[in-house]
């Protein structure tokens, strides 16, 4: 039985999430919020003893109802006169004379009254993460930047910024609970419905009341040979025996469903509006719900911790495949399969219009004009019958699923350069079930003209560039067998012709003279450290790959590759010999925790990156969620003693 929620006419507060602090420039601010209606807002800046106060309306600040009660505020100022750099600006939004201590006063550290951030002239210390599920029993990684934050750091020893490089939500692996809350904020906020074609059922109303809709959501897939794949795969929570296995059974639908996950994950404040409780389920189903109960109360606790750190640090994100479901766009025939009927194309296409909305719009505002356009059209429709209007929301999700601006690259020092390695990729033409490349030919080509003649870059690439070989390996072997699905076989290395290009694009001689590429992803973290073999003058790459923000791989499996992939791939083994790549070489860091000897380091939490002014890593660590001290990826003594000639390749 459903609890009685207070009505929608009865009070809610002016904002359900946010500010979240983007995109940071000199001349332009830009802000993510939600509110219950639209709002009319005032920006205040506070520095060098004096306030700026300006109105957010018209093109700085773009209103789109997502609901009867929730209202996307798209805030992107641009100034006439530039902000100060590595000094400290307090910053305020206004609701009249009401400010953020008043409307949300869990946003501020200690005495203060108002949030604030630090422009860095350069990024000489960042922050980094990925994959951040609700429901993991991990605690929550992000709330190390809350502590961090609460120290109260000079301004010039703040991070430049917090890069997020994947799996900020996960709409394919959501617990009862969530999905629970998910349903009750929809209702409670008259989130817009859609009408589902070619499913079992009808309309979004239904799916949300339907007895499959917890544990159960494969069975409401049109029963279609032509859709078997994707129900096993997509759908089906199928078993990945070699690593982990994913589970789909409440895999979100409708863009309602997604927009709330959002709001949910990103803030405390939906929360203190609904009252969820457990549905109707059975025995197994139930003992299930009340375990991820708990783990989702813990996710709760932490969200206004996470909330000030998203309105102090400017945040920065890239897509991977669960923020839109596992796999996506793994294979040709993934995408064959996928986008081949229109439910499961909706489904897709709903998470990516959802990732537009609340991650892509604020890393690169100017890249999304004219869709953001016909979003704002679409809402606008929807307010008369509270419904989506079908086709303009398929014609919307066809152009999202060619878009290709979803890359972006930082004005920064050094130039940050962050991949879309999701939706421009180098099929296979040989086999359609073989993975496909990370990048394109053509992707590959404008990512080496962006770095001509830079000093040095920062990489974000979700998936790691140089990654555990032994890994690898066995996705190798599963492709081969053709099951690239069973084992996630998404690595650079995995496609022969982006694998290449890649490589030949860190041996240019115009190309930086130190890459830092910064990755996710593998749920667990490591640093290598890459140099290209006779040659003295470099380049010189790092790879630095923190993983999971709240979320950990098999721990005693992971033992087991760490040992395996030291024995089989050490410098003088036969096997790394044969494998190698022969202009190539690695050296890997050692976490200062390890016990025995070990290269891969098993703790949600956050990476941290210091950089000399030359944008060379000078230390590197990984922030622990659990509490321990902060993990420091050192020199290995050893390792380096064997770089000549002998030394480890790839």
């Amino acid at each position: 039985m459903s609890p009685v929620l207070p009505s929608a006419q009865e009070s809610l507060p002016p904002v359900l999430a946010g500010p979240m602090l983007r995109r940071l420039e000199a001349r332009r601010v830009v802000l993510w919020l939600v509110g219950s209606r639209e709002l009319a807002l005032n920006l205040r800046f506070c520095f060098d003893g004096h306030s700026t106060e300006h109105r957010l309306e018209g093109d700085a600040c773009r209103v789109i109802p997502l609901g009867q009660h929730a209202f996307l505020h798209l805030i992107d100022l641009h100034l006439d006169a530039p902000l100060p750099c590595d000094q400290q600006i307090d910053y305020d939004l206004r609701l009249g004379d009401l400010g953020i201590a008043h409307w949300a006063p869990h946003l501020t550290y200690g005495a203060a009254r108002q949030p604030s951030f630090v422009l860095r002239s350069r990024i000489d210390q960042l922050l980094h993460g990925s994959c951040r599920k609700p429901h993991h029993p991990s605690a929550e990684g992000l709330l190390c930047a809350d502590h961090l934050l609460a120290a109260g750091p000079v301004p010039e020893q703040r991070p430049a910024l917090l890069m997020m490089s994947g799996d900020q939500v996960y709409a394919d692996d959501v617990a009862g609970p969530m999905l629970r809350a998910i349903h009750q904020l929809i209702a409670r906020l008259g989130l817009f419905g859609e009408r589902l074609e070619g499913a079992v059922v009808s309309d979004s109303a239904v799916l949300y009341g339907h007895p499959a809709s917890y544990y159960h959501r494969a069975d409401l897939l049109p029963a279609l040979e032509s859709n078997e794949t994707l129900r096993e795969r997509f759908f089906g929570g199928a078993r990945k025996p070699i690593f982990t296995s994913s589970n789909a059974d409440n895999h979100l639908v409708t863009l309602a469903e997604v927009l709330a996950m959002y709001l949910l994950v990103w803030s405390p404040v939906p929360w203190t509006l609904i009252e969820p409780q457990v549905p109707s389920l059975g025995t197994k189903e139930e003992e299930r719900y009340r375990l991820e109960q708990e783990r989702i109360d813990a996710f709760r606790a932490g969200l206004a911790g996470t909330a000030r750190v998203f309105a102090h640090l400017p945040t920065l994100m890239i897509f991977d495949d669960h923020d839109i479901t596992d796999d996506w766009n793994l294979s040709a025939q993934w995408e064959q399969t996928a986008y081949g009927h229109p439910f499961s194309k909706r489904i897709i296409g709903n998470a990516l219009l959802a990732y537009m909305l609340c991650q892509g719009w604020g890393n690169n505002p100017d890249a999304f004009t004219e869709v953001l356009d016909k979003a704002q059209s679409l809402a606008a429709t929807a307010e008369a019958d509270h419904h989506f209007d079908s086709r303009a929301l398929d014609e919307l999700i066809d152009e999202l699923l060619v878009f290709n601006r979803w890359h972006y690259v930082m004005p920064t020092t050094p130039a940050l350069v962050v991949l879309d390695t999701r939706t421009r990729r180098w099929r296979s033409e040989i086999n359609l079930k073989r993975p496909s490349g990370l990048l394109d030919w053509e992707a590959l080509t404008e990512l080496q003209h962006e770095l001509l003649d830079q000093p040095s870059a920062i990489i974000v690439s979700p998936a790691p560039i140089f990654g555990v070989k032994l890994i690898e390996t066995v996705q190798r072997v599963f492709s081969w067998f053709g099951h690239p699905l069973l084992v996630d076989a998404e690595n650079w290395m995995a496609h022969r012709g982006a694998a290449q290009v890649i490589l030949n694009i860190f041996r240019h001689s115009r190309t930086p003279g130190c890459y830092v590429v910064l990755s996710g992803d593998v749920h667990y973290s490591f640093v290598y450290e890459v140099s290209i073999r006779h040659r003295k003058q470099g380049p010189k790459i790092w790879q630095i790959t923190s993983s999971g923000v709240k979320n950990e791989f098999p721990r005693r499996l992971l033992d087991i590759f760490d040992r395996l992939n030291r024995w089989l791939y050490a410098p003088r083994s036969p096997l790394n010999w044969l494998t190698k790549r022969r202009r190539m070489q690695v050296v890997p860091r050692t976490p200062e925790h390890s016990k025995a000897g070990e290269r891969l380091w098993n703790s949600a939490g956050l990476g941290q990156v210091f950089f000399d002014t030359q944008g060379r890593p000078t230390r590197i660590f990984q922030l622990n969620a659990d509490g321990s001290a902060p993990t420091e990826f050192l020199e290995d003594r050893d390792e380096l003693a064997a770089e000549h000639p002998m030394a480890r390749q790839i």
